[in-house]
């Protein structure tokens, strides 16, 4: 097919004779900041990369980022800085929170290959509460009990129904089932349970992060903030340390001044983001805006019983000022996105205005304009499902979430291998004396007794979440969680997404290259 257009042939032959001028070429050893004041050069400069890096040094980057990151607002100076954080030993609820940033890159510890058996847990303060400590403790403790049990007793079913492969290791028919196991009984980890993750983000996406962490209900959550702050500030670990450290020695042995010179330049003191850091802050943009909301969504909804709905519902669409303001009370409610809606739509016009107010009044001069604006995508499913399988599709960052609250007001998931394997009144006896100490401890006079009983709600209760995207983010979550390698509570949901759009857009479905969730599954196929 011709588009008409014809290329010059006098330029052609012009560019074919010039050499290639582009040069291209990996950037490694700056410190962050260092090497985020160098890219931002090129806006302000003609100086070449190596040039620009030869002639910083930290006083002048600190120099030119407190003049342009700060008093001028030139955020996206930060997102040249990128940087490496271990998080360790914090509990599954404190790291979905953590992870919650649109632009976050990195791994959390799976509950698919690895035994939590060991893991330990996060205890809140309960102060002088002795009673509640000890119902938190007894609670948790006997989940995990449960945990282990069911871990082998799941692995021990799994290997009487399946038939080692002749051709395959033992090891590795082993750890596959393990892992099959373990899609079972994480559902009895209570989100307590201590886990560890890794990111790769950009100081802007550090500084948004910490911010909104250090401004959470949550005092474990507030806390994290408070590390990963100090963290950027403080000297960060060099993992050339410990050979920069033999070869110091080994220079010292021939010349000690030589060694001592070297030593100031090898062993020197790095600090990631000591200056883009300085001033994450708590944000009062957040704080402000979720106590008025909170107040607004328990005013209108408190009292309304909450409706059935499907696990997976693709929503119709609505008209913005609709789509905001039941969006905003989503997040503070534990209600069905439809339900919210029919409330928001019988509401007088003003009042509609106002609730959407309420998420823009205490906005700073700053403050990026909170994600549940974000608003007007095609595709928007409201999804129930269990708080692990939520996990996995909580990676999916191209897409716009927008998170409900754990509670175990929707009841929990019970795979249908427990029953077959006989332990459904075990697991089910678990689940309530779960369910029963989380009210216990929600209902106490404390200031966060709420937030204390939500760390023993296992991973098999329910949450609700809304999920906005576009059609090409719907088919690549349809493809990509309906393989069969993936955990069941996924590949379900995603199967449920591909046919809630198939049966909208019917014309659409062919271009879906999902695994039917219905065809009986190879165990020990990865």
């Amino acid at each position: 097919m011709s588009l008409g257009y014809k290329p010059d042939a006098d330029n052609a032959e012009v560019s074919s004779n010039l050499e290639p001028s582009t040069e291209v070429y990996a950037v490694h050893g700056a410190d962050p900041e260092v090497q985020a004041y160098g890219m931002a050069k090129y806006s302000r400069s003609a100086l070449s990369m190596r040039e620009s890096l030869a002639e910083i040094n930290d006083q002048k980057a600190e120099k030119f980022l407190n003049t342009f990151y700060f008093q001028y607002g030139h955020r996206s100076i930060a997102d040249l800085a990128h940087i490496a954080f271990a998080i360790e030993r914090l509990s599954i609820l404190a790291a979905t929170i953590a992870v919650d940033e649109p632009r976050w890159d990195g791994q959390e510890r799976s509950t698919r290959y690895q035994d939590f058996q060991k893991s330990g847990y996060y205890v809140p303060d309960f102060g002088d509460d002795a009673s509640a400590r000890v119902l938190y403790r007894e609670t948790v403790d006997h989940l995990f009990a449960e945990y282990r049990h069911f871990s082998e007793e799941m692995f021990g079913y799994l290997q009487e129904r399946t038939r080692k492969p002749a051709e395959m290791k033992q090891e590795a028919y082993e750890r596959t089932l393990r892992a099959r196991a373990f899609d079972i009984s994480r559902y009895l980890l209570p989100l307590a349970t201590n886990t560890s993750l890794g990111q790769i983000v950009s100081a802007r996406t550090l500084e948004n992060q910490v911010s909104r962490l250090l401004s959470h209900p949550h005092t474990e959550v507030r806390r994290l903030g408070e590390l990963l702050r100090r963290a950027a500030q403080e000297p960060a670990y060099d993992v050339s340390h410990a050979k920069a450290w033999a070869l110091l020695d080994e220079i010292a042995h021939e010349s000690p001044e030589m060694a001592g010179r070297a030593g100031e330049f090898l062993m020197r003191p790095v600090r990631v983001a000591p200056t883009l850091m300085k001033y994450a802050e708590p944000n009062a943009y957040e704080i402000e805006t979720r106590r008025e909301l909170n107040a607004a969504a328990k005013e209108l909804l408190t009292g309304v019983a909450i409706e059935p709905a499907p696990t997976v519902d693709l929503l119709d669409g609505d008209p913005l000022e609709v789509e905001l303001a039941a969006t905003l009370l989503y997040q503070y409610s534990h209600h069905p996105y439809r339900q919210i809606r029919d409330v928001v739509t019988a509401l007088p016009e003003a009042q509609r205005r106002e609730i959407i107010d309420l998420g823009l009044r205490h906005r700073g001069r700053y403050d990026e304009v909170s994600r549940t604006f974000c608003a007007g995508q095609q595709f928007r499913f409201d999804i129930l499902m269990d708080i692990g399988g939520f996990r996995d599709m909580h990676r999916h960052r191209r897409c716009v979430q927008i998170v409900q609250d754990y509670t175990t007001a929707h009841g929990y998931d019970e795979p249908v291998e427990i029953e077959s394997a006989g332990l459904a009144e075990r697991y089910q006896a678990a689940m309530e004396r779960a369910r029963d100490t989380a009210a216990q401890l929600a209902a106490r006079e404390a200031a966060e007794a709420e937030q204390q009983s939500q760390y023993v709600i296992p991973l098999a209760f329910r949450k609700r979440t809304l999920f906005k995207m576009d059609l090409a983010e719907a088919v690549y979550i349809s493809e990509l969680r309906t393989g069969v390698a993936g955990h069941f509570s996924y590949r379900n949901v995603a199967y449920a997404m591909y046919e809630a759009v198939a049966q909208r857009y019917p014309s659409l479905a062919k271009y879906f290259r999902v695994t039917d969730v219905r065809e009986p599954v190879d165990l020990l196929k990865r």
